[in-house]
């Protein structure tokens, strides 16, 4: 036995750092596991980071080949895949600086190996060298996140099949794609092979895109994919994937076939659960490999806690820390005081961005609420017109009679910091909560903040 800890947490992620940073700061003595040879976990390494990195090349390559700023005589310029990966690959090494400069400075002890459990308080870590070291814990949190889900009839170690981790060791141009799944993660790359002029399929299993959104803002981002030459085929779910030495063939069950350079197959995730051994703990995963848990994020077995990715909704890197740190106070207090906001905010990084925060209105249809809506365009600001980015528009849903904001929905670029304003309001309690605030605040001029007064009094002009 190397080592007794207060807390043991599998792995480096949000969710992982969180906990490790409330309970450090909270006087216990603490490891933490990463499987890989940096800290971060898939967020950082794979996932958010790399993928949000990649985003904002391929937008500054559009602005830059579509702004008339730049002339419209000037040579349009062109970027590969590869090009735009260093630009990544920095942001990912500044990431793991500062991340392991967090733990070094709170003397957290950190072990990197893959874990799995011995028993209900010993933890054995296989280290990339070969050796063991065992760890005991009085509580131990499982934050080691999610991976791409992988049929096993589709030939993953093919040179032109990747998921959404692999497409980072994408080396070569291709001149087609083939994106199946059109969740945040296959619309998000969608925007970006796109932006970089390759013949792009986007393959969605359901009748809209990401219908879980307001139906307005689905429908703009439809709009836009498809103004920009994306290929959108709804209701389609594929039969077999043929693997050349050119490329890759699709066939679908309605009888389609589609050919591409390669294919990214992006549909779903499942919980890394698999390699921890959890039936010596008596814990059972899900079948997407996903633990259930308590409103402190206890499993099943009261000092084994689990949170983010691998506990499922709402996957969202920014709610994994939250949920470590609610976990961890739980570990140190006995019980949670804190909670997860009721609301929280959606962003999704597709050119253009895609940001919201409460009910829909297909919602407070559904549930009879009477709501008024109030809109602004992005193109009649003047902050937009000076950027020369027009594309988009903030929508404020309220109550009729209480003016209680519902609802707000932005689609357009840098939507994912706009919709913090509306949050902020959202969260006042009581009166608090109210559009007129909106109208009765003096914003910066010219600000793209300046759409929620224009969105609001767009809405009180529609009530009589």
């Amino acid at each position: 036995m190397s080592a007794h800890y207060d807390a043991i947490i599998i792995g480096t992620g949000p969710g992982g750092e969180g906990a490790a940073m409330k309970l450090t700061k909270s006087g216990k003595k603490v490891a933490i596991i990463e499987k890989s040879h940096s800290v971060g976990g898939g967020c950082t390494h794979w996932g958010t980071i790399p993928s949000k990195a990649l985003r904002h090349s391929v937008s500054r390559l559009i602005e830059f080949n579509t702004n008339p700023l730049f002339g419209e005589d000037q040579a349009t310029k062109h970027l590969t895949f590869s090009e735009i990966l260093s630009h990544a690959q920095s942001v990912i090494r500044k990431q793991v600086n500062m991340r392991k400069g967090f733990y070094d400075r709170n003397d957290c002890d950190l072990y990197f190996g893959k874990a799995s459990f011995k028993d209900s308080h010993t933890i054995e870590v296989r280290k990339n060298d070969g050796s063991f070291e065992y760890l005991s814990g009085d509580n131990i949190i499982i934050a080691t996140g999610s991976r791409p889900y992988r049929p096993t009839d589709i030939d993953f170690n093919h040179a032109h099949v990747y998921d959404s981790d692999t497409i980072l060791s994408l080396d070569y141009e291709p001149n087609s794609i083939i994106i199946y799944g059109a969740g945040v993660i296959g619309s998000e790359y969608a925007s970006i092979f796109r932006g970089l002029d390759v013949k792009t399929d986007l393959i969605n299993n359901r009748e809209r895109l990401l219908s879980f959104l307001d139906a307005e803002m689905s429908d703009a981002l439809s709009y836009h994919f498809r103004n920009s030459g994306i290929i959108i085929r709804h209701d389609e779910q594929y039969k077999s994937v043929e693997t050349h030495d050119d490329g890759i063939v699709m066939t679908m069950q309605s009888g389609k076939r589609m050919k591409a350079d390669c294919l990214l197959f992006a549909n779903g995730r499942t919980g890394n659960t698999d390699k921890l051994k959890l039936d010596s703990v008596g814990l059972s995963p899900d079948g997407r490999g996903q633990l259930k848990v308590n409103e402190s994020y206890q499993t099943e077995v009261k000092h084994i806690y689990a949170v983010g990715d691998v506990i499922g909704y709402p996957s969202l890197a920014s709610a994994a820390y939250d949920q470590g740190r609610i976990a961890a106070q739980a570990i140190v207090e006995g019980k949670t005081k804190e909670k997860l906001v009721v609301d929280i905010p959606t962003g999704i990084y597709t050119i253009p961005e895609i940001s919201s925060v409460g009910r829909t209105e297909q919602e407070l249809t559904a549930q009879k609420v009477p709501y008024e809506v109030g809109r602004a365009q992005f193109k009649h600001l003047a902050r937009s017109q000076i950027l020369g980015s027009d594309v988009g528009s903030l929508k404020i849903l309220f109550h009729r009679d209480s003016k209680e904001i519902l609802g707000i929905h932005c689609f357009g670029e840098r939507a994912s910091e706009i919709i913090h304003i509306g949050q902020a309001i959202m969260e006042q309690k009581g009166k608090g909560n109210n559009i007129e605030y909106f109208v009765n605040t003096t914003f910066n001029y010219p600000t793209m903040a300046e759409a929620y007064r224009v969105a609001a009094l767009n809405g009180l002009n529609r009530l009589f």
